[in-house]
């Protein structure tokens, strides 16, 4: 790709991640990212010929991010209680960066059909992944999609109320208790 080329296209992403987390991905229309980001509709559409593609351009930095919490939330030299709470929170965290993604996603988790499925199938490798460092601690039969389904019905809803940001934390402890084995 030239570097014009690039640069639009990293425009582009990057304006679309802001309306979206500001506006949500309904709110926010293909016409809107190209005129904020100065682009012609042929640029935009060349780059993205949906908003689908355009959505998944802007959540493909999420994979590492995820990873990343992921390792650290299993690095923490802590009781298994509170690595769970620390991957659950940023977990959380990660769903309502974008203004409407985790009731989104969510509803996307086990669609393969789904836009989002290959961002749903890094979020069910990570809870694998942290279900596979604390099985001994955890209740029989805990799997991964439950873990995604959990976290992010706690994430769309303090998404979409007004709930306090302490709101979240309370209800993941509930969560991670309710996961823990006793």
């Amino acid at each position: 790709m030239r570097a014009d080329a690039q640069r639009n296209r990293d425009r582009i992403v990057e304006i679309a991640r802001a309306l979206f987390r500001v506006k949500g991905y309904e709110a926010v229309s293909m016409d809107e990212v190209a005129k904020t980001a100065e682009v012609g509709p042929g640029t935009l559409y060349r780059h993205f010929p949906t908003k689908e593609s355009l959505y998944d351009a802007v959540l493909e930095a999420w994979a590492e991010k995820v990873n990343t919490a992921v390792d650290r939330a299993l690095t923490l030299d802590a009781p298994a209680r509170e690595r769970l709470l620390n991957w659950l929170t940023d977990y959380a965290s990660m769903l309502t960066e974008h203004k409407g993604a985790a009731a989104r996603i969510t509803a996307a988790l086990g669609d393969p059909g789904s836009p989002f499925a290959a961002k749903c199938q890094t979020y069910l490798g990570a809870n694998q992944r942290v279900i596979e460092a604390l099985d001994s601690a955890l209740r029989p039969g805990v799997d991964a999609m439950q873990i995604s389904r959990l976290v992010g019905g706690v994430a769309a809803v303090v998404d979409n109320s007004e709930l306090p940001a302490d709101a979240a934390a309370s209800m993941l402890a509930v969560v991670a208790d309710g996961l823990i084995a006793s």
